[in-house]
């Protein structure tokens, strides 16, 4: 007799409320965030928030330069998910490594990589942060300690990890910020990586980016646990759950997990709960979710919290907020404007830079 727990599940797609509780508001702001305020300032905070605007302009202009057929391939937006990735990186330092999926482009902008050279790869062009080579799915950063986007599921969680040996091999206090998500927890290369990276307790931060949705699958149709963080437990490694859509929140739990992961090594599983406010790709028109999920998570949209808590302690006014949103705008245009004017690769670049000596 097939025993309860086995039973098949239901057929019908969950819908899928935001789980984060209140949106950030100084009315209900815990002590604990209260004090990362303070600790972060009104000139960090503010530059915070335009990382995040900069990345929803650049990634509206992406959609809108694709439907023209400037760009072409693939194309992940990361609209919605802007907190997690400016607030995980911003508690980092300079020297720390980063790798991440193919939905690279948030990653990439948090870490102060230009638009311009952005957009421009995104056009293929040789001015690109690849070259042109690697167009949406690849963007790598030597100054930046950025290893990568990579189009394989899963394919970045050994190089991540591979980065978190360096540091442990040469005794220095970097950690590796491994990003990947919810339809990557399966794959087995995370096991192997987690095993190892306990094993050898590397400084390595494996964060799962839960959007809800692996492709068009609900995360709960493909993981027989729903609660992401119990895969660590197979490997007595540290797991926490962190809001994905709080800029405070992701900023301040990144902050405790790296300043003790300096002082002791040990790698920990960071489930944090996001929402993409688009499809897949662009190609997917996300009709598996229902319009009342859509407009439940825009209610907790990561920009607007961030920007009424500014206007709430008097840190960007009105009339500041949309002076920033026309400046961000126009760095956009200047990223698209600097695309259309740059060269293409020249043929004999196909054989350039693809091993080094």
């Amino acid at each position: 007799m097939t025993p309860a727990s086995a039973a098949p599940r239901k057929n019908a797609i969950p819908i899928h409320p935001p789980e984060q509780g209140v949106p950030l508001s100084l009315a209900n702001l815990s002590r604990r965030l209260r004090a990362t305020v303070e600790e972060l300032g009104r000139e960090r905070l503010t530059g915070m928030y335009r990382q995040m605007v900069l990345i929803r302009a650049f990634e509206q202009r992406c959609e809108q330069m694709y439907q023209q057929r400037k760009i072409a391939g693939f194309l992940h937006l990361y609209m919605g998910q802007e907190a997690l990735a400016v607030g995980m990186l911003g508690a980092c330092r300079a020297d720390d490594y980063a790798v991440t999926s193919y939905r690279d482009h948030g990653i990439a902008l948090s870490l102060g990589i230009p638009a311009k050279a952005l957009m421009a790869e995104l056009f293929g062009k040789v001015t690109g942060v690849s070259r042109g080579k690697g167009g949406s799915m690849h963007f790598y950063s030597k100054e930046k300690n950025l290893l990568g986007g990579h189009g394989i599921v899963g394919g970045q969680i050994p190089i991540g990890l591979g980065a978190a040996f360096r540091a442990h091999y040469l005794g220095t206090d970097q950690v590796s910020m491994i990003f990947f998500g919810d339809g990557a927890i399966n794959q087995g290369v995370f096991h192997e990586a987690a095993n190892m990276a306990s094993l050898w307790r590397l400084p390595a931060i494996f964060i799962v980016e839960n959007n809800r949705y692996g492709m068009g699958t609900a995360f709960e149709r493909a993981s027989s646990v729903h609660d992401l963080t119990q895969k660590a437990q197979g490997y007595a490694m540290e797991a926490r759950q962190v809001d994905g859509m709080n800029l405070l929140e992701c900023y301040a739990a990144l902050r405790e997990v790296v300043e003790v992961r300096r002082r002791n090594p040990s790698p920990i599983l960071i489930e944090a709960k996001t929402y993409r406010y688009r499809g897949h790709s662009i190609s997917d028109p996300a009709t598996y979710r229902s319009k009342e999920e859509v407009e439940a998570y825009q209610r907790v949209d990561p920009l607007q919290q961030v920007r009424r808590l500014l206007g709430e302690l008097g840190w960007l006014g009105d009339g500041a907020a949309q002076q920033l949103e026309r400046d961000v705008r126009q760095e956009v245009l200047d990223a698209v404007a600097f695309a259309e004017e740059s060269p293409f690769p020249e043929p004999e670049e196909r054989s350039r830079h693809v091993y080094a000596p």
